[in-house]
C-alpha cells in the first residue's frame, strides 16, 4: 500500500494498492482525507463516477476526526480498467477492495448507487462488513425502467471539445443530483474528465463498464430482497424524492427493517449529490452513533 503526501490547498492524500486477482493485477487508487489514525469511513461512488464526488462530504467527515477513503472503483478514475467488460460486477469490486478494507479494521461505509450495492455485498459477509452503512438512493429492488435508462448513456462513445462542454453534458444526464452551484458542477466535471489520445475530453471511465447493461433487464427488475434480509447493522437509507431508481414503496419496505433509518432528500432524483450541509449533516449525525 502506498500513500502520497497531502495535495495542495487542502486537497486529499492519494493512495494506491496493486491487487492480485484471478484474471491479473488491478491497480486500486483512492483519495484520502482526515487523520490517518481516525475511525475510517469508506465512500464508494456511482456507476460512472469517481471517488472525487465525495470531496465535500469527505472534508466534513474529516473535520469530525474521521479518516475518509474514497476509492476509484476499477474501470473509473485513476484505477485500472479491466480486461473484460463482463468483469465489471460487484464480486470483482469487492475482491479488489478487500485488501484495502482488511487493513482498516472497523470501518463505516457510504455508498451512492453502485457503491451502495457494493456495501450491501460487504455487509452480508460475516467479519468483513462495515460497522454502520449509508445507502444513497439504492436499495433491495431496482426497476427495469431505471436500468434501461442507464443503458441509454452509459458506455456510449462521446467526447467533448473541453471540460465546459463535458460539464454541460453532466448537467443533463445527472440532473437528479439536485440544484448544485456552478462551482459544484465544475468540480464534478473537472474531477471526472480525462484527455483522449486525440486531444478531446471524455468521462473518466472505461466504456466497457456498460457490458453488463447490454442484456435486457428482467421484467421485474433486479430483486435483492433475500440479500437485504440477511443484513444486520445500522443503516441510513437516503432517497431522492424524485428518484426513478429507488421508489418510495421500496424505500418504505426497506425502512420497516429494524435499525434502518429512512431520510428523503427533497428536490433530488438519482442520486443526491451529498454536497450541501444538510445532506452531509444527516450522514455525519448517523455515523457518530
Amino acid at each position: 500500500m502506498a500513500l502520497s503526501d497531502p495535495g495542495t490547498a487542502g486537497g486529499p492524500r492519494l493512495g494506491a494498492l496493486r491487487v492480485a486477482l484471478p484474471f491479473g493485477p488491478v491497480d486500486l487508487r483512492w483519495a484520502e482525507w482526515g487523520p490517518v489514525h481516525g475511525m475510517p469511513v469508506v465512500c464508494a461512488h456511482g456507476l460512472t463516477r469517481t471517488g472525487r464526488d465525495f470531496d465535500t462530504l469527505a472534508r466534513d467527515l474529516a473535520s469530525d476526526g474521521r479518516r475518509v477513503i474514497c476509492p476509484d472503483i476499477p474501470g473509473r478514475g485513476l484505477s485500472s480498467w479491466l480486461p473484460d467488460g463482463n468483469l465489471y460486477a460487484v464480486p470483482t469490486y469487492i475482491g479488489t477492495l478487500m485488501p484495502l478494507l482488511a487493513g482498516l479494521g472497523q470501518y463505516d461505509w457510504v455508498g451512492t448507487s453502485m457503491g451502495g450495492l457494493i456495501g450491501m455485498g460487504l455487509a452480508s459477509m460475516p467479519g468483513h462488513g462495515p460497522r454502520r452503512m449509508v445507502l444513497n438512493d439504492v436499495g433491495a429492488e431496482i426497476p427495469a425502467a431505471a436500468l434501461a435508462q442507464l443503458a441509454t448513456y452509459v458506455g456510449i462513445h462521446q467526447d467533448f471539445d473541453d471540460v465546459a462542454a463535458l460539464e454541460a453534458h453532466l448537467r443533463v444526464i445527472h440532473a437528479g443530483f439536485g440544484a448544485l452551484s456552478p462551482a459544484e458542477w465544475r468540480h464534478l466535471a473537472e474531477t471526472s474528465a480525462r484527455m483522449t489520445p486525440q486531444g478531446r475530453v471524455a468521462l473518466h471511465y472505461d466504456p466497457a463498464i456498460a457490458t453488463p447493461l447490454q442484456a435486457p433487464p428482467p421484467a421485474e427488475g433486479v430483486q435483492m430482497w433475500p440479500l437485504w434480509d440477511t443484513l444486520n447493522l445500522p443503516i441510513l437509507l437516503l432517497r431522492g424524492a424524485e428518484s426513478p431508481l429507488l421508489s418510495a414503496a421500496t424505500a418504505a419496505r426497506m425502512a420497516a427493517k429494524p435499525n434502518v433509518v429512512l431520510s428523503t432528500i427533497p428536490d433530488c432524483g438519482h442520486a443526491p449529490a451529498l454536497m450541501d450541509s444538510v445532506q452531509t449533516g444527516i450522514i455525519r449525525g448517523f455515523l457518530r452513533g
